[in-house]
């Protein structure tokens, strides 16, 4: 396979940098970071430049780009020093082009016209997180409505995007094995209740408990099939990892330049820091991990846009990047010494912002669980 960048990938490539380096230094970021702002004005921007819409069909006003152009928007941006974790529009439209009705979908398009997601995912609680089969959240039907009433927790960006989907169990299903069901709710409905969590990072971006106690939606909020909820989600974990992974990338270049670019500024005993063996030695490894992740996300972003499967390569790709991209930002802290414990430095932000990418969309734990059935299938009757 060729991983060549094709011209119009080098310009989009060249497109972002300029934008960044123009209008939003990392001061803006930095700053949005600090009070906690969604960095609403940088969004659209991507919007209005083009950037944002990609992965949005044509005839929603978007514009079509395979997985290997968005992993490359994702990592680029990342490497500029701005908050990729929040580019989810691509995965959003994914899933409603997936299983959504016309009218979930034309909605979901209209939020990412703007360069902000259109959802945010309610499926984690207090009591479930890796173990699904615990949520308690529930939907029942009562006089041509439909009741939601539980509560999710950790649920990212419920107060920035305009709806949320909301993973719920059927308390009586047919079938207990189709018990879930996904529904479209606004978090501003009646009935709905977020309150903000306080996290060591992604400042960027809200993070929230959800309190739904009876929340009324038409029959027609329902999203995919009933009792497919959980498997519908599961359809979209694929791409949500490789976006994970993506972002770890280029979060990781970024640090390990500044690393780099530092190391050759500071003079210690006389010479630059860079010429100290172990400092080349930390550089050296930083950039064997950056390359192996680079390889590792555009191996799947090709399986994606090859329709080939990767059930067992996007969960590898996860937890190889985020616990790769930790290490590489954790060397640059290291090199950057005092500076880089310090809020004027924007590795520390990295550091609290990377780490989380090895708890959500599925922790390490659950990715070796996943690959390590995968790979023991492979060789089951061999």
């Amino acid at each position: 396979m060729d991983f060549s960048l094709t011209e119009e990938q080098e310009l989009l490539l060249a497109s972002i940098r300029e934008l960044i380096t123009r209008d939003f230094p990392d001061e803006y970021f930095r700053t949005c970071d600090e009070n906690r702002k969604f960095p609403t004005e940088f969004f659209n921007a991507l919007a209005e430049s083009g950037v944002g819409l990609l992965g949005i069909p044509d005839e929603l006003g978007g514009v079509s780009a395979d997985m290997m152009t968005q992993v490359l928007v994702l990592e680029e941006i990342a490497r500029m020093g701005a908050p990729a974790y929040i580019m989810t529009e691509g995965q959003c439209i994914h899933n409603m082009e997936r299983f959504g009705n016309e009218e979930q979908l034309a909605k979901t398009a209209e939020a990412g016209l703007t360069g902000i997601p259109a959802f945010s995912l309610a499926f984690t609680e207090p009591q479930a997180g890796s173990d699904n089969n615990r949520i308690a959240t529930t939907y029942t039907r009562k006089n041509g409505k439909v009741y939601l009433n539980g509560q999710k927790t950790f649920i990212t960006g419920a107060k920035d995007y305009p709806y949320m989907l909301v993973l719920a169990r059927n308390p009586e299903p047919e079938d207990p094995k189709r018990c879930f069901t996904l529904w479209w709710i606004e978090p501003t409905a009646p009935g709905v209740k977020l309150n903000s969590l306080h996290k060591i990072g992604w400042h960027m971006v809200s993070n929230c408990e959800v309190f739904l106690d009876n929340v009324e939606v038409e029959e027609s909020a329902m999203v995919g099939k009933e009792g497919y909820g959980f498997i519908h989600m599961m359809e979209n974990f694929d791409i949500e990892r490789l976006v994970i992974a993506a972002h770890s990338l280029g979060v990781a270049e970024c640090a390990f330049e500044d690393a780099a670019r530092y190391a050759n500024q500071r003079v210690q005993f006389g010479k630059a820091i860079g010429q100290f063996q172990l400092i080349q030695l930390k550089l050296t490894q930083m950039a064997i991990k950056i390359q192996n992740m680079k390889n590792f996300v555009y191996r799947v972003a090709w399986e994606c846009d090859n329709k080939l499967p990767m059930r067992l390569s996007a969960p590898m790709c996860k937890i190889y990047c985020a616990q790769s991209a930790c290490e590489v930002i954790d060397d640059a802290m290291q090199i950057l010494g005092g500076l880089g414990y310090t809020d004027d430095s924007r590795i520390s932000r990295f550091w609290r912002d990377t780490r989380v990418n090895r708890i959500g969309g599925g922790t390490d734990e659950i990715m070796v669980y996943i690959a390590g059935r995968q790979i023991l299938k492979q060789y089951e009757n061999k």
